[in-house]
């Protein structure tokens, strides 16, 4: 059986690697290939400055033979997220991306870079470390072939950053614009600048700050659609429950259906004014049809 933890601190941290409802925030790790030349390495280095990831380690491994390093690391480090970079003659300045399930790989897409300019190489004011940033897909490519709407999802999860319940304007400052076009993919990041308009809302300036990559599509590794699908399943506990008798219309207005008991409208409570008082009369003929009813009973 499963030894149990002995420490309080273990059953901490083996508490933290449980199965939740709402899942931890989603850590990468960089590897670097035991042959990555020097562009790779730089390519690597700037991802961790600008995104403030932690984890750079040398490991001699080929993804998409071998994915038992892989996956070990992944369960060592608790990283759903990473980045292989590696440097040869069949496959120069060759970028891998990918993600795990259960520890497990998801899906793997090998990229190549044709292009790269250094963060270093551009002067412009950079953003802080670990800035969220707005992420711009620009191209058909993104939404009608299969590979591309799997990077676009990849790329969505591995720049994210945190999530976060509300953003103050000014950090509204980092943009990272991808864009599929001719078989390419080209990657550029902006710093957003907010200058004066004359009125409310601000003129918006975008300043290009590094890093920049041409890539090109190669390898893939995809998961089956059963497999993706019960990756992207959500728990019942966090689906909305359904409301019962609730309706909008073309303007957005909600209606509500209340089911209600018939009323008896002869004891309703109404203002007590002389002109609804009953005359004499009138009381006298009730009392006796109250009476009748009683006979009637009896």
């Amino acid at each position: 059986g499963l030894r149990k933890p002995k420490t309080k601190r273990a059953k901490r941290f083996l508490e933290k690697r449980e199965p939740k409802l709402s899942e931890n925030i989603k850590n990468a790790m960089l590897i670097k290939g035991g042959n990555a030349n020097l562009t790779v390495t730089q390519v690597l280095r700037d991802v961790v400055l600008t995104f403030f990831l932690n984890f750079l380690r040398k490991n001699i491994t080929r993804p998409f033979e071998d994915q038992t390093s892989l996956e070990f690391f992944s369960k060592k480090s608790d990283c759903s997220l990473f980045m292989f970079g590696s440097h040869n003659k069949k496959r120069p300045n060759n970028l891998v991306i990918g993600r795990m399930y259960d520890y497990h790989v998801l899906d793997m897409i090998e990229l190549g870079i044709e292009k790269f300019v250094s963060l270093k190489d551009i002067k412009n004011s950079k953003c802080p470390e670990g800035t969220k940033p707005m992420l711009i897909f620009a191209g058909d490519d993104f939404d009608v072939t299969e590979d591309y709407r799997r990077l676009k999802s990849l790329l969505i999860d591995f720049f994210r950053g945190p999530t976060v319940s509300n953003i103050r304007l000014a950090g509204l400052e980092y943009v990272l614009h991808f864009t599929a076009l001719n078989g390419k993919i080209y990657f550029r990041s902006y710093k957003l600048l907010l200058k004066k308009s004359g009125c409310r809302t601000p003129r918006i300036e975008l300043e290009e700050m590094g890093p920049s990559l041409d890539l090109v599509l190669r390898r893939t590794h995809l998961a089956s659609d059963d497999l993706y699908k019960l990756s992207m399943k959500t728990p019942k506990a966090l689906k909305p429950k359904k409301k019962k008798n609730i309706s909008h219309d073309t303007f957005g207005t909600t209606y509500g259906r209340i089911h209600m008991q018939k009323q008896d409208l002869s004891k309703l409570q109404t203002r007590k004014m002389k002109g609804l008082k009953k005359r004499p009369a009138e009381r006298i003929t009730e009392d006796q049809e109250k009476k009748s009813k009683k006979m009637k009973k009896h």
